[in-house]
């Protein structure tokens, strides 16, 4: 449990560190994150399985089909 209060003390005190500079580099990533996680899955990863079958047996059926075929 020491290690898990160490390495939070780490990553605290070098995020309070930073300078101008890194704290904007650290919101556009956080900011890319977000649209690559978010916003991208709402409109081009649909969730095939649950609109092309009904319920969980069929949809269990097709996933050990395709792992058995493939």
């Amino acid at each position: 449990m020491n290690w898990i209060k160490k390495v939070y003390r780490f990553y605290r005190d070098g995020f309070r560190g930073l300078s101008d500079w890194g704290r904007t580099m650290w919101i556009i990533i956080l900011l890319k994150l977000f649209v690559m996680f978010a916003i991208l899955k709402l409109f081009f990863f649909t969730d095939t399985l649950k609109n092309k079958y009904d319920t969980d047996e069929e949809r269990a059926q097709h996933v050990l089909e395709e792992l058995i075929t493939h």
